[in-house]
């Protein structure tokens, strides 16, 4: 009991909050509608993301993430946040707003029928890092991350996200978000439980650790 006390006392205030940290529901019409997704539709909207994303959905600038190889469900909810203020930020909001829903999950398939980036191996110490992935932590509660995010990084179907090749930078500060709850649209808030107990130094080659994965 007293080890679950630290885990009731992180999880308890998404429980006291009126609101949903986002207002996606996933049910077979909607995991159908993205799965439908037009690519040729799809790649033509992508034109306007590569100042940002780069070319072939992978961003050469740390701040932007690569979106190539990203489950179709994961980015379709991004958008969808964006647009309805789940998630806020001051360039994709309104992006995401003059979106229609047949927009989202076209371009949604189409950064998932990218491949996705493949850089170098790390240079950094990861060690760190390959231990959560591959064990988790004990003593924090903590799940090994490949549980939810598969032992090569490609995410989930439903709305986990895949992290392999992800610029590292980008993963450092969104962890850096949850982790100050400046990040809010995860559901259950299970990325901000988690992400509250991890050390800046966990999450610095945590990044590192995903971006060199192919």
């Amino acid at each position: 009991m007293k080890r679950l006390l630290p885990l009731i006392l992180y999880i308890a205030p998404a429980f006291v909050s009126a609101e949903p940290a986002s207002n996606m529901v996933w049910i077979p019409e909607t995991l159908n509608f993205v799965k439908a997704g037009d690519l040729v539709k799809g790649e033509q909207l992508a034109q306007s993301c590569v100042s940002c994303h780069g070319e072939k959905g992978i961003s050469t600038m740390a701040m932007f993430p690569s979106l190539a190889g990203q489950t179709a469900n994961y980015t379709y909810k991004q958008l969808n946040d964006y647009a309805d203020g789940k998630r806020q930020n001051p360039m994709m909001s309104p992006i995401a707003e003059s979106l229609s829903e047949k927009d989202r999950a076209d371009l949604a398939a189409w950064f998932q029928s990218l491949p996705a980036a493949q850089n170098n191996a790390s240079q950094e110490d990861i060690s760190k890092a390959i231990s959560l992935v591959d064990k988790g932590n004990g003593k924090k509660i903590l799940p090994p991350c490949f549980v939810c995010h598969g032992s090569d990084g490609a995410g989930q179907k439903m709305d986990t996200p895949a992290l392999a090749g992800q610029q590292a930078e980008y993963t450092k500060n969104t962890l850096l978000d949850y982790k100050n709850g400046t990040r809010h649209n995860d559901i259950y808030s299970r990325m901000r439980v988690i992400a509250a107990q991890l050390s800046d130094t966990e999450i610095k080659q945590l990044a590192e650790y995903y971006q060199q994965l192919k």
